[in-house]
């Protein structure tokens, strides 16, 4: 491995921050909380191979999470594909709890907030693949983030075979044999996407998970708009609201709901560029759909905080998680 950071010689009174710091490092800024109530142990090992982020972790119960504010400072495209192989963990992303024991796979999106809750003492081996690297569309990459797979058989077998044999010893060898070996790797996760994507995809099923990746798009493109809201998505895409809303039901977010958040996140990455001549917060504000600067200022202080000027007078500065 590359690099290891252990808790073992820091202060106790150090260790969480330290190894909040440690797992931040190495993976991505996340806030942690310890769950026990004496010195906190943990032991981080990491590495590259090819493109592909590398990590054998170890440590005491805690909580990990990475929140909104985490994404919009430090924005990290991966996905993360975790093989248990010690204790237990849930996984909460999208709305879903996923619950995690020994040989399982866990898949969850970094550029969505997500929280690893592990109750005891654990051991797990994470990879982070690029997500342009994958080549699968958005909709069926979401339907296994945030989600634990038994790996008993099929591909999800040759994947924690391959996933743990890699991260218990990284081998060292040449870029090319480097990126080869990245490559399996990841044309084993799409494989085991696809495998789990035709098992559970009825053709129902997929019509509808199509259609609420076009909404989303929607969303996307019309941020800016002030008018954009349920009403309008679901007109523009010829369905009921009450439709629109059954759809996402399984989304772990409302329609409405899903717009505030995209508009904040969209906000507080512009808001957080070093820029002198970067726009007042009121056009900031504005580009991004919302029309009342009052109404602005509370929601962003109750997503993150802070006020919007609080947000961008601190921008640069490391997260305290």
């Amino acid at each position: 491995m590359n690099l290891v950071l252990t808790t073992a010689s820091v202060p106790d009174g150090e260790k969480l921050a330290y190894w909040r710091d440690a797992l931040s490092t190495a993976l991505v800024p996340m806030a942690v909380t310890a769950r026990g109530d004496g010195p906190f142990s943990g032991r981080i090992s990491s590495a590259r191979l090819g493109h592909l982020r590398i990590c054998s972790i170890e440590a005491d119960p805690q909580r990990a999470s990475r929140t909104h504010r985490h994404i919009a400072r430090t924005p990290a495209d991966y996905v993360a594909v975790g093989v248990q192989t010690a204790g237990t963990a849930t996984l909460v992303q999208d709305g879903r709890h996923a619950g995690v024991g020994v040989g399982d796979l866990v898949v969850y999106d970094t550029t969505r907030p997500y929280s690893l809750d592990y109750p005891q003492p654990f051991a797990t081996r994470v990879v982070h693949i690029p997500r342009r690297a994958v080549g699968l569309p958005d909709g069926s990459v979401r339907q296994v983030t945030g989600t634990a797979i038994p790996a008993r058989e099929g591909f999800g077998a040759l994947l924690v075979s391959f996933l743990t044999a890699l991260t218990t010893s990284v081998p060292a060898c040449s870029p090319s044999v480097a990126a080869r070996l990245a490559s399996g790797v990841v044309d084993l996760f799409a494989t085991l996407v696809e495998e789990r994507t035709r098992r559970g995809g009825k053709e129902e099923a997929g019509a509808l998970g199509h259609l609420v990746l076009r909404v989303r798009d929607h969303i996307d493109r019309n941020l800016g708009d002030p008018e954009l809201s349920p009403h309008t998505v679901a007109a523009a895409h010829h369905i009921s609201v009450r439709y629109l809303h059954r759809l996402f039901e399984g989304e772990g977010v409302t329609v409405a709901r899903l717009i505030q958040q995209r508009r904040l996140e969209e906000c507080a990455r512009e808001l957080g560029r070093r820029d002198a001549s970067a726009p007042t917060v009121s056009a900031v504000a504005q580009r991004w759909g919302f029309a009342n600067p009052a109404h602005f200022s509370r929601v962003f202080r109750g997503a993150y905080g802070v006020s919007p000027r609080e947000w961008r007078g601190t921008a640069g500065r490391a997260l305290a998680g």
